[in-house]
């Protein structure tokens, strides 16, 4: 009976979210409570020890050195470089502006991994621009809304930093898995702005300005002084994590000075960006510790109270193909994302899925990777898409809600084809994994 009383705690835990209590919070008060009434005075040691796994979990280190290394980037400039040395390259392109947008959030998330402080920045920067040559408000939208979404589809992310503890999967075996669906999604957006473009040049006209062209000499030289530190930065972060020369917290550290470094050589590096950036870091890393704290906890109550073994035996008793489960989990997941975080939907399926997964005789790398698409998929669906509230924050009134939802509907689209071919040829998220040797470096 204790083990059917354990999936209480899950429309517990919704009720609460839904009455408007913060999500850390919510699962810490579930797991405590059902902790008490299944185990009585021995919760508070069980819960306690969630307490101290988590504090010792030295993989987390690397959430806050990531978090302080997008906010130094966001805040000296060095993103404002990048997005003009693209233009000047994009801008005459059909689509230009938003192939322009793309390859920024790609560089971005793959030196960053922040997805709300990407999209901020993309949006703030081209949203002016493409405003002033008349773009479409409806492909504006989708297009800022789809290259803020690629930090948690395009490594280093912060959603897997977490995810793979919780999964018992290496972070560095998830980055080289989703190396290849990232890039290939990236290149789709980019594939549909020009196609757009060349069917519906009024959507994005080509840019007619009579201004001179810069040398090639010239753009060579803009070019490198705003990519090569940059890419240097990704190889550090990204680069050294890959090939097995640093976990993903020493490589966050070397990224997080390497921030610093670069705004000193921009000459951006004064006493209010390393406040600002410090400040944002306490604030956002706070938060989502404190959330991986709130789900250790609910997962460990659910686990030690026979939830799981309750789960998996009420899925075997449904008659349903292993498939038809995974499809059943990623669906779960997708319908998780529009009213919760992604550091939230982690903490809250990932424990449950991955003994099923594993059971069922799935690749866990493969299944993650699934998983991660799916999450990337619900930040942009609506209604409650989280990338569209991320882009109302810092678009002018005359850009509405209805052309922000008919905007992501191609990009969600373009996703669900990468989705449907890493499900159908698992080989696009573990070939990678398995060149580099499968390292684990946890």
């Amino acid at each position: 009976m204790s083990s059917y009383l354990a999936l209480l705690m899950f429309p517990a835990l919704m009720a609460l979210i839904i009455a408007g209590f913060p999500i850390a919070f919510s699962m810490i008060l579930v797991a405590t409570g059902f902790g008490i009434i299944q185990f009585g005075d021995v919760a508070a040691y069980q819960l306690l020890t969630k307490i101290e796994d988590t504090a010792s979990n030295s993989i987390l280190a690397a959430v806050p050195l990531f978090i302080f290394m997008g906010a130094m980037l966001e805040r000296s400039g060095i993103a404002e470089r990048l997005f003009e040395a693209i233009h000047m390259w994009t801008r005459r392109l059909p689509g230009g502006l938003g192939i322009g947008a793309i390859i920024l959030g790609t560089l971005f998330a793959a030196s960053s991994g922040v997805v709300g402080a990407t999209e901020a920045v993309i949006g703030m920067l081209a949203i002016p621009v493409m405003l002033k040559h008349q773009y479409s408000k409806s492909l504006m939208s989708g297009t800022i809304c789809a290259s803020g979404s690629l930090g948690t589809a395009i490594p280093p992310s912060i959603t897997v930093v977490v995810l793979g503890p919780v999964a018992g999967v290496s972070v560095g075996s998830l980055f080289s898995g989703l190396l290849i669906p990232g890039f290939l999604m990236a290149l789709m957006f980019m594939a549909y702005i020009i196609g757009v473009a060349y069917l519906k040049p009024e959507m994005a006209p080509r840019i007619q300005e009579q201004e001179p062209d810069v040398a090639l000499g010239e753009k060579l030289r803009i070019t490198l002084i705003a990519l090569v530190p940059t890419m240097l930065l990704i190889f550090t972060v990204l680069g050294t994590i890959l090939m097995g020369l640093a976990t993903p917290t020493e490589a966050a550290a070397c990224g997080a000075l390497g921030s610093i470094i670069l705004a000193a050589a921009y000459r951006n590096l004064k006493v209010a960006v390393l406040w600002t950036s410090a400040v944002k870091t306490v604030n956002i890393s706070a938060m989502i510790l404190l959330i991986v704290l709130g789900g250790s906890m609910f997962a460990g109550v659910f686990f030690a109270s026979g939830g799981m073994a309750t789960v998996q035996a009420l899925l075997m008793d449904t008659g349903l193909s292993p498939w038809m489960i995974i499809g059943m989990i990623l669906l779960i997941a997708f319908i998780a994302g529009f009213v919760l975080d992604l550091i939230s939907v982690v903490l809250i399926i990932i424990p449950v899925a991955m003994p099923i997964v594993r059971m069922l005789g799935f690749d866990e790398i493969w299944f993650c990777v699934a998983f991660l698409v799916v999450l990337q998929t619900s930040y942009l669906t609506p209604p409650l898409a989280p990338a569209i509230f991320y882009l109302r924050a810092i678009t002018p009134p005359e850009v509405t809600l209805k052309h922000m939802y008919k905007g992501v509907v191609p990009f969600i689209i373009a996703q669900l084809v990468v989705l449907a071919l890493v499900l159908t040829f698992p080989q696009i998220a573990l070939w990678l994994p398995d060149v580099m040797g499968g390292p684990s470096w946890r």
